[in-house]
């Protein structure tokens, strides 16, 4: 690895990602980097119709997704400074392949995705969090946001499945970055404390095996 900590945090909506990303930013004192939501103007359309609204949402989160992504690189990376953050870049993928139903809509959305990523920089370790559409349904409703109340089941329980599938992949076809699992079914890091405190021993450990890490660093 031997690079300034770069960490993200995945998994499907209402896993967590925000909180544990938070968490670790205040123990590690790495600048937080948040992935924009609320923001988007066609978020509440797409779950009323999410065909007809897809390609204007994914484009949203796309750009938004690579001007922070540039920002980062500048004033942060570049600057021997650690960032952590609550997503990771080939989220876009993941959601795109499974609303872009139009296969012409899909190659023109990787080209532009391909484009913008070539150069964008990587993290070095990336936490991976999963659970039963249970634990995400209790945990969407628990945050209240308006908009997702109006996400369907289905769609969650497919993401999710789509999020384990990708995660595989991405393991296999990059072994040189750190993928710790953790399954929210089992692990509250939110509410138990133990919990945390496991995660952050085992990020410790795992930034110190190679990344250029100190205690303290920002």
């Amino acid at each position: 690895m031997g690079r300034i900590p770069f960490i993200t945090v995945e998994g499907p909506i209402g896993i967590g990602k925000t909180s544990l990303a938070k968490a670790i930013s205040e123990h590690f004192h790495f600048h937080l980097l948040k992935e924009i939501v609320d923001e988007n103007p066609f978020l509440d359309k797409f779950y009323d119709d999410i065909e007809e609204w897809s390609f204007q949402t994914e484009m949203f989160f796309l750009c938004n997704r690579y001007k922070q992504l540039e920002d980062i690189e500048k004033h942060y990376l570049s600057q021997n400074k650690s960032v952590v953050a609550d997503y990771h870049i080939l989220k876009n993928i993941i959601f795109a392949k499974r609303t872009l139903k139009d296969e012409q809509q899909f190659k023109k959305y990787l080209n532009i995705y391909d484009i913008l990523t070539s150069d964008m920089p990587r993290p070095n370790v990336v936490i991976y969090l999963n659970a039963s559409l249970d634990t995400l349904l209790k945990r969407i409703e628990k945050r209240g946001r308006d908009f997702e109340k109006k996400i369907s089941p289905l769609y969650l329980k497919q993401l999710s499945l789509d999020y384990e599938e990708y995660m595989n992949t991405f393991e296999k076809t990059h072994p040189d970055i750190p993928v710790l699992r953790y399954n929210g079914d089992h692990v509250d890091f939110v509410q138990n404390k133990e919990d945390l405190e496991h995660i952050i021993t085992q990020l410790e450990t795992t930034l110190k095996k190679g990344v250029h890490y100190h205690e303290s660093s920002h």
